[in-house]
């Protein structure tokens, strides 16, 4: 087999979770409200824009950034009245979250600040959907992730190799917590890299393939560390992916099925996402690498048989493109995917009419995944960028 390719490369940042950050920010917010006020003045805030017209790819950067626009948003005005005692109840919550080190979830949020405003029929907030996007703009306004706020979402995705964590009190090493890995919890700012023996991380699409890995040894025979996303990338795993790199050092290298959703969530791994642009210099990791499924595997492998149709109508029929074929038509469109491999493979997808899942690869035999088809590929340098 041909020697590795794959190295640990120089750390390019350093840990800075800092609470006092997120405080003074608050303070100053609140401190000038109080002087509007006090000075007979309309309070407000100004809130960079979200959606797409606030958003451009850095191609210098290759990350999805937000623009410059900006929303005002006035207390005295009849149709900004509501959120901006939103944002202010929120805000006031995070605060003491913050100065308490105390975590809640979204949707503790959501209840610990609805109440009936006294001398009225009206709630402070009627449903979460009212919530969640409020904390979005505190997050815009401040700079600053959510989970540095101690707001968490549902924890999703796990990890296993030979890297040993400090969580709290806690200190474990991940290889050594039984097959199923260390969940990843909502917020991973807190967390520390005490030991990092591996040469690199796998980020992995489905459980299934995880969990197979996991049961040939995989991690330990190629020195990686395993990190399953279980669909699309929650944000805790995608913070965590990102620390890795950039702290430690480690090479990114993802592995999800051959279809348009598979490569989205490669996508948002490495440039960021649309909904998130704000925080891709957080979130985001350019140097990931795409090591499958692609369409070239099917003929390479023999896997001919194991793929299934794309969902939908293909561009070139009446009617069309629906489903996976306008998805894949727009993901081609992507300024990150506009390089020759990418585009090919794309192409071809469209031209084949057919999808190839990472689990198809059981059609050779359980171990082949493990022992032959990512070894080789990602000894020999056979990855997409």
């Amino acid at each position: 087999m041909p020697k590795r390719k794959i190295h640990r490369e120089k750390p390019k940042e350093k840990f800075s979770y800092d609470p006092r950050k997120v405080l003074k920010a608050l303070e100053e917010y609140g401190r000038r409200v109080l002087e509007d006020i006090k000075a007979g003045k309309n309070p407000y805030f100004d809130i960079p824009m979200r959606g797409i017209s606030n958003v451009y790819f850095d191609e210098k950067a290759r990350v999805i950034r937000m623009g410059d626009k900006l929303s005002r948003r006035y207390f005295l005005n009849v149709a900004h009245a509501r959120k901006f005692m939103q944002t202010l109840l929120i805000m006031a919550y995070v605060k003491r979250l913050v100065s308490e080190d105390k975590h809640a979830s979204l949707r503790e949020a959501y209840y610990a600040n609805k109440h009936t405003i006294p001398g009225t029929h009206e709630n402070t907030f009627e449903d979460q959907s009212e919530s969640d996007p409020i904390i979005e703009d505190l997050e815009r306004m401040l700079g600053v992730l959510r989970e540095e706020m101690h707001l968490t979402a549902d924890r999703r995705g796990y990890i296993y190799g030979d890297i040993v964590i400090r969580d709290g009190e806690d200190e474990f090493n991940t290889s050594k917590l039984g097959r199923g890995g260390w969940a990843v919890p909502g917020t991973v700012e807190h967390l520390q890299f005490v030991e990092v023996n591996v040469d690199y991380v796998l980020v992995v699409e489905t459980a299934a393939m995880a969990d197979r890995l996991i049961e040939e040894k995989y991690a330990q025979k190629e020195n990686a560390l395993i990190v399953a996303t279980q669909g699309q990338a929650s944000r805790g795993v995608r913070r965590l992916i990102h620390r890795l790199h950039y702290e430690q050092g480690l090479p990114i290298i993802v592995f999800t099925d051959g279809d348009p959703y598979g490569w989205y969530i490669y996508s948002t791994i490495k440039q960021g996402s649309i909904n998130l642009a704000y925080l891709s210099d957080k979130l985001a990791t350019p140097e990931a690498k795409f090591v499958g499924m692609t369409m070239d595997d099917i003929k390479k492998y023999g896997l001919q048989n194991v793929t299934e149709k794309l969902k939908g109508i293909p561009p070139n029929k009446k009617g069309g493109p629906t489903g996976d074929y306008k998805r894949i038509l727009e993901e081609m469109e992507y300024p990150w995917f506009q390089n020759k491999e990418w585009q090919r493979q794309l192409k071809m997808a469209l031209e084949m009419g057919v999808r190839i899942e990472q689990q198809a690869l059981a059609n050779k035999s359980l171990e082949f995944v493990a022992k032959e088809y990512l070894p080789e590929k990602i000894n020999n340098g056979e990855l997409l960028p």
